[in-house]
């Protein structure tokens, strides 16, 4: 392994840390309002800073799932549950701190995901959708533990678009020999564009605001022909 592949896996490792140890506290959280006990915070944290890596190494089918061959994810993990655990965090400070370590999360996940699928040889498609997965994928097993519609299914600010462009940013610049600038660079483009959508209020277009092109209303009508009675 070259100097530059082993510098560009230890990056990524980091940002996959990284990333679990932002989307555990986010799971402590939402532990807390649920108002569970220490098993349910553990679980929720594990759930959510390690759900959306166990859903790509399984989809990659290269092995067993690094979350369960590397003893610094799960340490990692619990670490995130304590400190939600410990730490009320909450009221106006934590609104101020979490849309940082959301984003945060979300974009050092996102170039993870795609950067572990190129490694593994396949292609840029699949790089971007399984880093998509990697980012989001934690948080949508939560929620559906909670028995919630996974809100990345939509009606809130962009959550899987910036995922994609981060992701999608990573895959481009590896392409153009980058790798290691991507990494940085695909986990800022995915941070800011969820920090600004939630800013400017960014959302999809839901399908019930969307007026069906009725294309038939729009062709000319072709002029009647009135046929001829013969006398």
């Amino acid at each position: 392994m070259s100097s530059l592949t082993a510098a560009v896996a230890e990056a990524s490792r980091f940002l996959d840390l990284t990333g679990v140890l932002s989307n555990a506290i986010l799971g402590g959280v939402v532990a807390r309002n649920e108002r569970f006990d220490a098993i349910g915070f553990a679980t929720l944290a594990i759930v959510s800073g390690l759900g959306g890596g166990l859903i790509r190494d399984t989809l990659l089918q290269k092995g067993t799932p690094i979350a369960l061959t590397d003893p610094a994810y799960i340490v990692t993990a619990l670490i995130g549950a304590t400190i939600a655990f410990l730490i009320p965090v909450e009221g106006r400070s934590w609104n101020l701190v979490f849309p940082w370590v959301d984003a945060l999360a979300l974009g050092t996940w996102a170039v993870a995901g795609a950067a572990k699928t190129l490694g593994v040889g396949l292609g840029a498609l699949s790089a971007v959708l399984l880093g998509a997965v990697t980012a989001v994928g934690g948080g949508a097993v939560r929620e559906i533990l909670l028995r919630q519609v996974p809100s990345v299914f939509g009606g809130n600010t962009l959550y899987a678009t910036p995922a994609l462009f981060a992701s999608g940013t990573l895959v481009l610049l590896s392409r153009l020999g980058h790798p290691t600038v991507g990494l940085a660079l695909g986990t800022l483009v995915g941070a800011g564009l969820m920090l600004l959508s939630r800013w400017r209020k960014w959302q999809l277009p839901e399908a019930y605001h969307l007026k069906p092109i009725r294309v038939w209303h729009r062709l000319p009508r072709p002029p009647r022909v009135r046929s001829r009675r013969p006398r």
